[in-house]
């Protein structure tokens, strides 16, 4: 119960994450209890890295801001951790009652045991269906993680995907 996507390397920075929120809006719009969270980035410009925030389902007034100012010239990772896991935090407590649950990714930090990782088991133990994007870059991490149980799915099938899980937990 565990439907993932990836998108070509071509695909427009954010495009994953558009996906997911649209795709969100919609099946919440249509009743189903919709837990989870996406990302929405905002560019500041050529010479700015994007401001990251991920909204939790049900509270996106309260955004959480993921990433941080590193300062002009610096090259390390601008994702702030303890955010993410903050984030990861509120969206397991809103998860009682949900039919689906929807994150933005798999990214670097679930690949080491932190960020939503944590949340995508408990969900999986409660047997509420995840879909979420996995960059190419962790496929090896993901496979490894969920064992066997995820289901590689095309962006156009994910509404499809996410209507028969709910359907088959009705």
């Amino acid at each position: 119960m565990l439907g993932w996507f990836s998108l070509d390397d071509d695909a427009p920075p954010g495009e994953a994450d558009r996906i997911l929120a649209r795709l969100a809006t919609r099946l919440a719009d249509s009743g189903l209890r919709v837990a989870g969270a996406t990302q929405r980035n905002t560019d500041l410009g050529a010479d700015c890295a994007c401001d990251m925030d991920v909204l939790v389902i049900g509270e996106e007034d309260r955004p959480v801001r993921i990433s941080q100012s590193l300062g002009a010239g610096s090259s390390g990772c601008r994702l702030d951790p303890g955010a993410l896991e903050s984030a990861a935090a509120r969206v397991g407590a809103r998860m009682a009652g949900a039919e689906l649950l929807i994150l933005p990714k798999f990214g670097r930090q679930e690949a080491v045991g932190r960020g939503f990782r944590s949340v995508i088991a408990q969900a999986a133990a409660e047997g509420i269906p995840v879909l979420l994007h996995v960059p190419p870059e962790q496929r090896a991490a993901f496979a490894d993680f969920c064992g066997g149980m995820g289901q590689h799915l095309r962006p156009e099938a994910l509404a499809d995907w996410c209507l028969d899980q709910v359907a088959g937990v009705r």
